[in-house]
């Protein structure tokens, strides 16, 4: 599950980078072509070095976007990339002061270059940089004005307010992008805490179980131990006697952690059922029960909640799913338990089978009561964990009738 999770946000990652650089990259190359417009009038060296300065510029802030994945103030990368993706963008800003017919487009270049560092900043940082790197934008076309003599004309051009409208747009499109991503990668963050703590929670519930068996046996070894040794001088026989019952009592205890442990110890179906829908749905899934008649034979039931119990565990280690169906129907003589997920990751080998000694396991003790255990992917690529048992009852079984939290 967490591998299939990270392709995702990766994925979503490069949807939010593809729209940060084609919004950058449309706009700078926007500005060169503004450029090459105004320049074509009075072309030289210095309006074809602007133009290579802009593209250059241009080429480092789609790069520098590729920083940005730390997401709002996550901090600036290494100082060198920030220098040369200022350099360029200076060189444009300074040089274009220099030529009469330049508007905005020559502020454009490190305009972008401050949104994209201020976007990487602390909060109380990011705004006031937004705002200074404003000022000096607007300052530019004003002091190009008075150096021209033109009061700053060649901004105020249809092509300059478009330069303007358009360079406003790109700190809020940045910003809001990151904040779109950011959403994504705390949703992610979440689903993962929520799948470490369904493991946990089926971690604990197992050693509750072997505290049950072991904590109860072991206390009884350790005082009938102790009174055999005190009775050891004084009788004998009494001291012989304590001494059988710990051997009997450590091998019930030896068998019953042994049971548990190979999954024989008895099981509640309903309650297997319960917290496999609460454990899956903590873990970001969309689990659906429908449960019909029960098998009315106790180890029966034992067996299929053994098996809702390993396929609930695979789930959450081995799988991406979103959405699980458990369904328990009666068919050809037969209890049929199928558990579907959409988020099969492991590849099916020749037989049909996944890997995993926990599913030899069951098959093993669903062939004891006459079952069987089956697991293949439907035409939808769906896996597919299929178990039966039979539905002959056994005289005097625990009632069928099913919690109405567990009906479908």
């Amino acid at each position: 599950m967490p591998a299939e999770h990270s392709r995702s946000v990766h994925t979503t990652w490069l949807y939010t980078l593809g729209s940060i650089v084609f919004f950058v990259g449309f706009y700078s190359v926007f500005v060169a072509l503004m450029m090459l417009e105004t320049y074509a009038a009075s072309p030289g060296p210095m309006s074809a070095t602007l133009i290579v300065l802009q593209l250059v510029s241009a080429a480092m802030q789609i790069r520098y976007c590729w920083f940005l994945r730390v997401g709002r103030g996550g901090g600036l990368p290494n100082p060198w990339w920030t220098v040369a993706l200022f350099a360029p963008a200076v060189a444009v800003w300074g040089l274009s002061l220099f030529t009469a017919d330049a508007g905005l487009e020559g502020a454009a270049a490190l305009w972008v270059a401050f949104a994209l560092v201020a976007c990487l900043l602390p909060q109380r940082w990011r705004w006031p940089t937004l705002g200074a790197s404003l000022l000096i934008a607007i300052a530019h076309p004003v002091i190009v004005g008075a150096i021209s003599g033109d009061g700053g004309a060649s901004a105020t051009g249809p092509g300059g307010w478009a330069t303007a409208i358009y360079g406003i747009s790109v700190p809020f499109m940045l910003l809001s992008s990151l904040w779109w991503w950011e959403i994504v990668v705390q949703l992610d963050r979440h689903r993962r805490t929520a799948a470490e703590l369904a493991v946990t929670q089926e971690r604990l519930r197992f050693a509750s179980d072997l505290h049950d068996i072991q904590g109860h046996h072991l206390q009884v070894i350790s005082l009938k131990s102790e009174l055999a040794e005190r009775l050891l001088a004084i009788d004998p026989e009494a001291a012989r006697e304590h001494i059988h019952e710990t051997r009997l009592i450590a091998k019930q205890a030896l068998e019953e952690t042994r049971s548990l442990v190979a999954g024989y110890r008895q099981v509640a179906f309903d309650d297997e059922l319960e917290n496999a829908r609460e454990v899956l749905t903590a873990a970001g899934a969309d689990c659906e029960l429908r449960v019909g008649e029960l098998p009315a034979d106790a180890a029966h039931r034992s067996a299929l909640a053994s098996v809702v119990r390993e396929a609930t565990t695979n789930i959450l280690r081995h799988s991406a799913a979103t959405r699980v169906t458990i369904v328990l129907s009666s068919t050809d003589g037969q209890h049929v338990l199928e558990i579907t997920n959409d988020g099969v990751t492991a590849a099916l080998d020749e037989a049909g089978s996944a890997p995993g000694s926990g599913l030899a396991g069951l098959r093993e003790r669903l062939t004891a009561v006459g079952g069987t255990l089956e697991t293949t992917t439907d035409a939808s690529g769906r896996f597919v964990l299929r178990a039966t048992v039979p539905a002959a009852a056994v005289s005097g079984a625990a009632s069928t009738e099913v919690p109405p939290a567990v009906r479908a």
